[in-house]
């Protein structure tokens, strides 16, 4: 997922996919990159907690950056934004794709 110069443009174009793409509540593949050092994969995964969410992590060739797959049945579309600007506003130098 690219940021655009208008992140609420961006989130109003994800939630009409979401709407014309699935029947909710529906399960829903975040994949978020971050710095491997540091605390970023650890609030990732707590962002996610207690939500029977599957996460798997995978290191980059070099080590210097994590691939955080999560796998988790949201509700609806407005969730699944929820969880990404909830990410964004916690979680330092994520990618959010």
């Amino acid at each position: 997922m690219s940021q655009s110069k208008n992140p609420e443009e961006f989130y109003a174009k994800l939630k009409k996919q979401l709407q014309d793409t699935a029947m909710w509540p529906s399960e829903y593949l975040y994949k978020f990159i971050v710095p491997t050092k540091g605390q970023q994969i650890g609030q990732v995964e707590g962002i996610f907690n207690n939500m029977g969410a599957v996460i798997e992590t995978k290191q980059s060739k070099k080590g210097k950056y994590t691939s955080v797959s999560i796998n988790v049945r949201m509700k609806n579309p407005d969730h699944v934004i929820e969880k990404y600007k909830e990410v964004a506003n916690k979680v330092e130098g994520v990618i959010s794709l």
